[in-house]
C-alpha cells in the first residue's frame, strides 16, 4: 500500500507539470513546422524536393533513438538527459529565425535544412528518455485521461498561436516594409520560447528509478521487440500508417498553397478548424480508450483519416470548383476528430504493450521503424512530386438524348492527387495490419461510433449555449460499457531502488 501511494502521489505532483510541458511543445510545434515552415519554404524558393526533405528530417533523424537508447541504459537518468538534449535542440529555432532574416534563397534553406536536422536529432534523445520516463510513471488505466487532457490543452494553445501568427505574417505582407521572411523569423523566435517553457517544465516532473533489466547487449534487447510476436504487428501497423500519412500529409499545405493559390490566413483557418474539432474530442477519444482500447480508438479513427485523406482528390477537378470550399471543411473537421483519437491513441497502445520496466528498447525500436517509413515516404514525395506533374487521369459520365446532352466529370487526378491516392491505398492496407494487433478488453466499431454519435447530437443540439459546449467535452461512456463487468485498476509495481 505505501509503494501504491508513493506511486500515485509521484503523478499527482507531475501531472500539470506534464501538461505545461506539453503546452510549450506545443507552442513550438505550431509555431515552427507545418503551415509555418512550409510556408517559409515556398517563400525561399523551394523546390518540391526540398519541402519532402524538410518534412523528412524530423522523422529520419529518429533514427538517432539508436544512440539514444545506450545513453539512457548507460546513465540511467532520463530526466537529465532529457533536459541537457532540449537546451541543445530549442536553440536552433533561433538559427532558423536568423536564416530568416539575412540569407535568401539557396543559402537559409541550407542552414534551416542544417539546424532541422540537429533540432531533432537531438530531439531524438530527448524522446526517448521522455517515453521511457512516462510510462514508467503514468499507469495503464490513466493514460487516457492524463494525455487526453494534456493534448487537449496543447490543441487549444495550437489554436491561438496558428491564428496569431498566420495573422502577424498576412498583415506584415500587407503593412510592413521589410520582407515577409522578417515575420517568419519573428515566429521563428517565438516557438524557441515555448521549447524553452517545455524543458523548464519538465525539471518538476518527478522520475520514478529505473528498473533493473536483464544487461544484454544493446543490439539483442533492441532485437526483442521484433521477437515479441504481438509488439512485432503493432510496429507494422505503425509503419504503414506512418508511411501513408507522410505520402500525403506534407503536401497539403502546399497543395494549397499552389494549385488552389489559397493566401495563408485560409491555410492556417483550415488547419484551426481541425484542431478545433479536435479539441472538442479528444477527452471523449481518452476516456473510449480508458474503458475500451486504443486499438478500438484506432479503428475508427483511421478509417475516417483514410476516407478525409482520399477525400482531398475531390478538391480540385480539375481546377477549384463551387464545392471545394465546403469540401475543405468538411475534410479538415473530420481531419481533426480523427488525428484527435489517432495521436492519442497511437502513443498510448505503443507505450502500453511495452513492457514496464523495460519499455526503453521497445518503444526506441518502434520510433526508428516509423521514422525509416515516414521519412522514406516524404522523400519519395518530394522526390517524384514533379513527374506527377505530368499525369492526368479523369472519368466523365456522359448522357445523350434527342434534345440534350450532358457530361459530368466525376473524377478527376492530376498532380498531387496521385498522392493522395496511394496514400490512401496504403492507409488501407495499415488499418488491415492493426486488425492483426491483440489488446485486451477489445470493443467493437458500431458501440464506439453510437457513442460518439450520441455524444455528437447532444453537442449540437446546445451548441450556442455554455451548457452546448461543456457536452462537447462529455462522453456516454456507458454506452460502450454495456453488460461488461468493471475491471479493478491493478496496482503499480513498487519502485526500485536503484542502487
Amino acid at each position: 500500500m505505501e509503494a501504491t501511494d508513493q506511486y500515485s502521489d509521484a503523478l499527482a505532483r507531475s501531472e500539470k507539470w506534464i501538461v505545461r510541458n506539453g503546452v510549450g511543445i506545443q507552442a513550438m510545434e505550431t509555431l515552427a513546422v507545418g503551415a509555418f515552415l512550409t510556408a517559409l519554404a515556398v517563400e525561399l524558393g523551394a523546390s518540391n524536393a526540398v519541402i519532402g526533405a524538410l518534412a523528412a528530417v524530423p522523422h529520419l533523424a529518429q533514427l538517432a533513438q539508436l544512440p539514444a537508447v545506450y545513453t539512457v541504459d548507460r546513465l540511467r537518468a532520463r530526466k537529465r538527459i532529457y533536459l541537457v538534449s532540449g537546451w541543445v535542440a530549442r536553440p536552433m529555432l533561433l538559427v532558423i529565425a536568423a536564416a530568416a532574416w539575412f540569407l535568401d534563397g539557396a543559402a537559409a534553406l541550407s542552414v534551416i535544412l542544417v539546424a532541422f536536422t540537429v533540432r531533432y536529432v537531438a530531439g531524438a534523445f530527448l524522446s526517448c528518455s521522455w517515453n521511457s520516463w512516462i510510462r514508467d510513471l503514468v499507469p495503464d488505466r490513466q493514460m487516457g485521461r492524463v494525455f487526453s487532457g494534456r493534448q487537449r490543452s496543447m490543441i487549444a494553445v495550437g489554436i491561438v498561436l496558428s491564428l496569431l501568427a498566420a495573422g502577424l505574417v498576412d498583415a506584415w505582407k500587407t503593412w510592413a516594409p521589410y520582407p515577409v521572411t522578417v515575420a517568419y523569423g519573428i515566429v521563428y523566435c517565438l516557438a524557441f520560447f515555448g521549447g524553452a517553457y517545455a524543458v523548464l517544465a519538465a525539471r518538476h516532473i518527478v522520475e520514478p528509478p529505473m528498473a533493473s533489466h536483464d544487461p544484454q547487449p544493446l543490439l539483442t534487447r533492441l532485437r526483442s521487440p521484433f521477437r515479441h510476436k504481438n509488439y512485432k504487428r503493432l510496429i507494422r501497423f505503425l509503419a504503414s500508417w506512418n508511411f501513408a500519412i507522410n505520402l500525403a500529409a506534407p503536401f497539403f499545405t502546399v497543395h494549397m498553397l499552389k494549385r488552389m493559390e489559397l493566401d495563408l490566413v485560409w491555410v492556417i483557418g483550415f488547419a484551426t478548424l481541425s484542431q478545433i474539432a479536435a479539441y472538442l474530442t479528444v477527452t471523449n477519444w481518452g476516456r473510449i480508450a480508458d474503458v475500451s482500447t486504443n486499438k478500438a480508438v484506432l479503428r475508427v479513427c483511421g478509417s475516417m483519416f483514410v476516407v478525409a485523406i482520399f477525400a482531398w482528390t475531390f478538391t480540385t477537378m480539375p481546377d477549384m470548383h463551387a464545392g471545394t470550399v465546403p469540401l475543405l471543411i468538411a475534410i479538415h473537421i473530420a481531419t481533426g476528430i480523427a488525428s484527435a483519437g489517432v495521436n492519442l491513441a497511437g502513443g498510448n497502445i505503443a507505450m502500453k504493450l511495452a513492457p514496464q520496466g523495460d519499455a526503453t528498447p521497445f518503444l526506441a525500436a518502434g520510433a526508428m521503424v516509423n521514422a525509416l517509413a515516414a521519412g522514406s515516404a516524404a522523400l519519395i514525395g518530394g522526390v517524384t512530386a514533379d513527374l506527377f506533374a505530368t499525369w492526368e487521369l479523369s472519368l466523365t459520365l456522359h448522357w445523350a438524348s434527342a434534345s440534350k446532352e450532358i457530361a459530368l466529370e466525376a473524377m478527376h487526378f492530376s498532380h498531387w492527387d496521385f498522392f493522395f491516392l496511394f496514400a490512401t491505398l496504403v492507409g488501407i492496407y495499415a488499418l488491415h495490419r492493426l486488425s492483426l494487433v491483440e489488446e485486451d478488453g477489445e470493443v467493437d466499431e458500431p458501440r464506439i461510433v453510437r457513442a460518439f454519435v450520441s455524444s455528437a447530437r447532444q453537442s449540437l443540439r446546445n451548441l450556442s449555449t455554455v451548457a452546448g459546449l461543456r457536452a462537447a467535452s462529455s462522453f456516454p461512456v456507458d454506452e460502450l460499457l454495456g453488460d461488461r463487468p468493471a475491471e479493478p485498476e491493478p496496482d503499480p509495481p513498487e519502485p526500485k531502488p536503484t542502487g
